[in-house]
């Protein structure tokens, strides 16, 4: 599966909690996921809601998605149209989440990544290419069962799919 996508670059982009990602004070007054889509990322980039077009790629360093374990999170990221994150690494329960909705995390060096990028991920192979600049670097393996589920379109398509747990 191959994404190609506009980059947003996040600063300060280590330790990006749950909380920056989708404010408290919305996460639980709002239940209809496109409503909660414009209010992400809105207190570290009140514009980003504005600026987001489907198949844009969030880029940011170490521990995204650290705090809170809501899946209201990624589940409002996907539901604004970001295809893909690109971060150093992950809080745990978020990454599981985010394959659970079948939102792609990537994990690889960010440091050489821009704003505005055009960024291409083959989550096949693991290489994440900048159009602009030509450079390209390995991420770590996506393991197979997360590559079932992002298939499947995640956890819950892929048990409608499936009807267990299986990942053949």
């Amino acid at each position: 599966m191959r994404l190609s996508g506009i980059v947003h670059r996040f600063s300060p982009n280590d330790d990006i909690n749950t909380d920056y990602i989708i404010s408290g004070r919305y996460k639980f007054k709002i239940d209809d996921m496109n409503e909660l889509a414009k209010h992400v990322m809105e207190d570290i980039s009140p514009e980003f809601s504005g600026k987001v077009r489907n198949g844009d790629i969030i880029v940011a360093g170490r521990n995204f998605g650290c705090g809170s374990s809501r899946e209201q999170a990624p589940r409002a990221l996907k539901a604004a149209g970001v295809s893909a994150v690109i971060a150093k690494s992950y809080a745990r329960i978020f990454y599981r989440s985010c394959f659970n909705v079948g939102l792609p995390l990537v994990e690889c060096d960010t440091d050489w990544i821009k704003d505005g990028d055009i960024i291409t991920v083959d989550l096949d192979t693991g290489e994440v290419a900048d159009a602009r600049t030509g450079q390209k670097t390995k991420a770590k393996p996506i393991p197979k069962t997360m590559q079932i589920l992002l298939q499947d379109g995640g956890l819950i398509p892929h048990l409608r799919k499936h009807g267990d747990f299986a990942l053949r």
